[in-house]
């Protein structure tokens, strides 16, 4: 069942991230020793962009929001794990192996092409859909991740129990030329017993591939214990388009929307991980 990180189920259902000054405060809450924080800032400017570019190694999308992230802390034992956009991006092939060698790829080079006083400059190959398998980072001296065969638990999130607290964040979106989209969000919410958070990439290649990675971080006040998902699906573009024209739904709207889509998509890969934060 297509899982609705808001509602519940769906009924059709390395180093610290580069930051330009804010004195807007997080928004966040606290419930039985965890901090929730999120920000939502605008994009970045120039000089903020540029510095994260040389830092990077790569040009970064056309709307990055550097100053956002989503973090989650426990207390007690300083267990932690935040979300942002250059943790993620820093994740992407830099090395050009992994590019998607269709024409798009030229068409987006010459996209990026930095013009200076009169001298083009061409950006290095790298995977220029911004594809990540990034799934958050823990924070420095917390206990880590291990594998598991522990699912987590649907049936409780299934519960209508209230919403104490929700948000979701963008950490970057590109158009790939006009091309499609990639786009990497992350949303969160907040039970009185439990929370859920999803951090989704999404890739739409126009006429080529769609590309959905979602990690879920699960996290049981009580049992003081987090289950993280890690998966990995993509589809060849007519594929799924055909798959579509079998259903009722609306084409081109499904074909935008990664929630009908995650339905769509074989998975490729999948990781569970989990983490005692018990003494």
């Amino acid at each position: 069942m297509a899982f609705n990180i808001r509602t519940g189920p769906a009924h059709t259902m390395r180093s610290p991230a580069v930051v330009s000054p804010s004195s807007q405060k997080p928004d966040s809450t606290s419930i039985k020793g965890f901090r929730i924080s999120t920000q939502k800032l605008p994009i970045l400017k120039a000089e903020p962009i540029e510095e994260m570019s040389n830092t990077l190694g790569i040009a970064p999308p056309e709307m990055i929001f550097g100053d956002n992230f989503v973090k989650i802390e426990h207390q007690k034992t300083g267990w932690g794990i935040t979300f942002n956009a250059f943790d993620a991006l820093d994740r992407v092939d830099k090395t050009g192996e992994s590019m998607l060698k269709v024409a798009y790829s030229k068409e987006w080079q010459k996209s990026r092409e930095i013009t200076h006083e009169g001298i083009n400059e061409v950006v290095k190959p790298f995977d220029w859909s911004y594809t990540t398998d990034y799934k958050g980072t823990v924070h420095p001296n917390s206990r880590q991740f291990e594998e598991t065969t522990k699912q987590i638990p649907i049936d409780l999130l299934k519960r209508p129990d209230p919403i104490l607290f929700f948000d979701e964040v963008i950490l970057y979106e590109d158009e790939l030329a006009d091309n499609g989209i990639t786009m990497l969000s992350c949303k969160i919410r907040v039970m009185p017993d439990r929370l859920l958070l999803l951090l989704r990439f999404f890739m739409r290649l126009d006429n080529v591939l769609f590309r959905l990675r979602d990690t879920r971080v699960y996290v049981d006040f009580e049992s003081m214990e987090v289950i993280r998902e890690y998966q990995s699906k993509e589809c060849e573009y007519d594929k799924v388009r055909q798959t579509l024209a079998t259903t009722r739904d609306d084409v081109p709207a499904a074909l935008r929307d990664a929630n009908k889509l995650s339905d769509k998509l074989p998975l490729v890969e999948r990781h569970l991980e989990r983490v005692s934060l018990r003494e």
